[in-house]
């Protein structure tokens, strides 16, 4: 991780905030004044730039404001914490329009102001994500005939500034198009901004889309732009447009109409220059049928519809999207990349793949590091592919008597199987394991065989077993999906990053 650059010429605050960033593993870099600082940019590669900045308002020998503007200028995406004293505050923000992250008024609170900085470094680290995903997006896309359609589509949209409506399945790629049509566009030197209504609560959403006055609410110490302000002069792209809570359709609405709308809590009336690109995986006719969905958001929204094709209707792309997915993932993961055989290749494109293009993609992150050899043969396929195969038999459990018995009673000997990576087919293990488990699809009845398994056998710590089995599984199935992420994968499961690292320990995932 890039270091956390601190600015102030309070030898003591630069200390405190040091030695607090360092107990949490987070890298830092101090510096006195601006100069240091613009001195430094100017020699700074990728690697050793800063991940955030964090830096006092008053100093001599330069200005925390001027600062922020040169800065933002050179790194528009990097975020920005400004240190403030109280006195300073209303006059900061007015002054800070221009796109600090954050305000952080001294005297601070330590433990608040570590965890404001290891918000702001999570939203760099998305940030980063996102532009690693844009910068696969020819890849990802694909060369299908269906894909040819939305090419086309995106250089005739990328030119205009109309409201774009994207439709297709979750995991198609609605996001990485949104990316394009806005890196085309004339507002490419702009911000894009990505907030997916489904994933923020009902009560934060509208502060998040339109930002909050201080003192709204209780919580709100500092006023915040919202991402319609964030995104002023570029793209606004709404994931899950279907999901927006009905009485915040009203206060779209109303932006897409007139360009205004008000913070949470203000009176003075904001205007946006922003396009809007909206995305859906449902059939919002129907959810304004359903009276869900506002009838006239729906027409300001569906100017032009952009249907994304599903992986299964361009399973020409499979081929080509594996070989890449396979090379990033050596990559990221610092290995060498693995082959796949054209047998492997041929039942893979075989499958539904519900869930789409990001689905494959997490399959080869799958394969890269669980496949035993550098070659990937067809039997190496992770249990949801080779389930879908027709001559995969349903699922079979090792019983304790080392005997395999299929749902269909029919009893098969350990040795005329083979077992799992992994696992050992003449094991006398009494807990019972799924062969290929998810061909079946009913995870809890394979765990309700297991259990019983374990508590026919006199096992007293059924509890532990089974628990720490569902959370290994569950954690590492995560950090291979977000590859090796843990803030990330913590995020994504719902959890804490200090509950994902202790849980990590505990269960020896090291």
């Amino acid at each position: 991780m890039k270091p956390i650059w601190i600015v102030d010429d309070d030898q003591s605050i630069r200390f405190v905030l040091e030695k607090a960033l360092l107990r949490e593993g987070l890298p830092t870099r101090s510096f006195t004044n601006p100069r240091e600082v613009l001195a430094a940019l100017a020699t700074a590669t990728d690697e050793d730039g800063p991940q955030i900045l964090v830096s006092d308002i008053r100093m001599p020998g330069g200005s925390g404001l001027d600062l922020l503007e040169t800065v933002k200028e050179k790194l528009p995406g990097l975020p920005v914490i400004i240190m403030t004293a109280f006195s300073d505050l209303d006059s900061a923000v007015s002054a800070f329009q221009g796109g600090a992250f954050e305000y952080l008024p001294k005297p601070f609170d330590l433990p608040k102001a570590v965890e404001l900085i290891r918000r702001a470094v999570e939203e760099s680290q998305r940030e980063e994500v996102a532009e690693e995903r844009m910068a696969l997006a020819p890849e990802m896309l694909g060369q299908a005939p269906a894909m040819q359609d939305v090419f086309r589509a995106i250089g005739r949209l990328s030119q205009s500034n109309v409201t774009v409506m994207i439709t297709g399945e979750s995991g198609s790629g609605k996001e990485l198009v949104a990316r394009a049509l806005h890196k085309h566009s004339p507002r490419a030197n702009g911000p894009f901004i990505a907030i997916n209504t489904a994933a923020i609560p009902k009560d934060l959403l509208e502060s998040e889309l339109f930002g909050h006055e201080r003192g709204a609410f209780t919580g709100a110490q500092t006023m915040r732009r919202g991402r319609f302000e964030q995104a002023d002069g570029g793209t606004l792209f709404l994931d899950e447009i279907g999901d927006m809570p009905f009485d915040l359709q009203t206060r779209l609405l109303r932006v897409l109409s007139d360009g205004h709308f008000y913070r949470v809590g203000g009176h003075n009336a904001v205007k946006a220059n922003v396009r809007v690109i909206a995305a859906t995986h449902q059939d919002l006719e129907q959810c304004v049928k359903d009276g869900h969905f506002r009838e006239d958001l729906y027409h300001r929204l569906n100017v032009i519809r952009l249907r994304l094709p599903a992986l299964r209707e361009r399973r020409e792309d499979v081929f080509m999207l594996t070989r890449h997915f396979l090379q990033q993932s050596a990559k990221q993961l610092g290995v060498e990349p693995k082959r796949i055989a054209d047998a492997a290749l041929q039942q893979l494109s075989t499958f539904s793949f519900p869930g789409n293009v990001r689905q494959l993609e997490n399959i080869c992150h799958w394969l890269t590091v669980m496949a035993p050899a550098q070659v990937i043969e067809a039997k190496d396929l992770p249990p949801e592919v080779l389930a879908s195969a027709p001559e995969i038999p349903r699922a079979i459990y090792l019983q304790s008597d080392a005997t395999l018995v299929q749902a269909d009673a029919q009893a098969v000997k350990p040795s005329e199987i083979q077992a799992p990576v992994g696992l050992s087919a003449t094991s006398t293990s009494a807990s019972a394991w799924p062969l290929n488990a998810a061909a079946v699809g009913n995870w809890e009845a394979d765990l309700e065989v297991e259990a019983l398994a374990l508590l026919v056998s006199g096992q007293t710590d059924v509890w532990e077993v089974l628990t720490r089995r569902f959370e290994s599984k569950l954690i590492q199935t995560a950090l291979v999906n977000t590859r090796g992420r843990r803030i990330e994968a913590a995020q994504k499961l719902g959890i804490g990053r200090n509950t994902i690292t202790r849980k990590i320990q505990e269960l020896g995932l090291e």
